[in-house]
């Protein structure tokens, strides 16, 4: 079993050699980390999953964007260890902090994924949204975290504060 809790600055580099090990080398010249240049993770959203040993399972973060003048999170990474992948850590980490994230009062949340996947959590493709290029357009999603709150906004997608 596992215990999900706030990441901490002490977790920073252990998570970081997580999205390392889960992810391609140059993940960092992904469009979607333009966005998180310079700007922290949100605080109390981005959660760590760790086993009762302590180890890092899994981690999610979320940034703060602006769209359209509008302020939105950006969700990812979301990672789970190669050991413990399969047990549902990723899901239960995404549904978890969307319940905090609706908590604290965000309306709005989007990411660069796949649709297949991240649809059972309610994302849905969105048009109109420009993330930094090269992104591929069909895999912009959105999720409402308050009905309407994707509805009439267009443009790019910014850093946020």
């Amino acid at each position: 079993m596992s215990e999900l809790r706030p990441e901490t600055d002490e977790d920073w580099w252990e998570i970081e050699a997580l999205y390392d090990l889960c992810f391609a080398p140059g993940r960092e010249a992904l469009s979607s980390y333009r966005l998180r240049d310079g700007v922290p993770p949100v605080r109390g959203l981005s959660l760590v999953a760790r086993d009762d040993d302590g180890i890092l399972a899994g981690a999610i973060r979320y940034w703060p964007v602006q769209v359209a003048g509008r302020r939105a999170l950006l969700l990812g990474p979301v990672a789970v260890h190669p050991t413990r992948q399969g047990e549902g850590l990723g899901g239960w980490l995404i549904r978890e902090s969307l319940v905090l994230a609706a908590a604290q009062g965000w309306d709005r949340v989007l990411l660069v994924g796949d649709e297949p996947y991240y649809g059972r959590f309610g994302f849905r493709r969105l048009t109109g949204i420009e993330m930094p290029p090269p992104t591929n357009p069909a895999r912009v999603l959105g999720l409402e975290l308050k009905p309407g709150a994707w509805d009439k906004i267009t443009g790019k997608v910014e850093r946020g504060a």
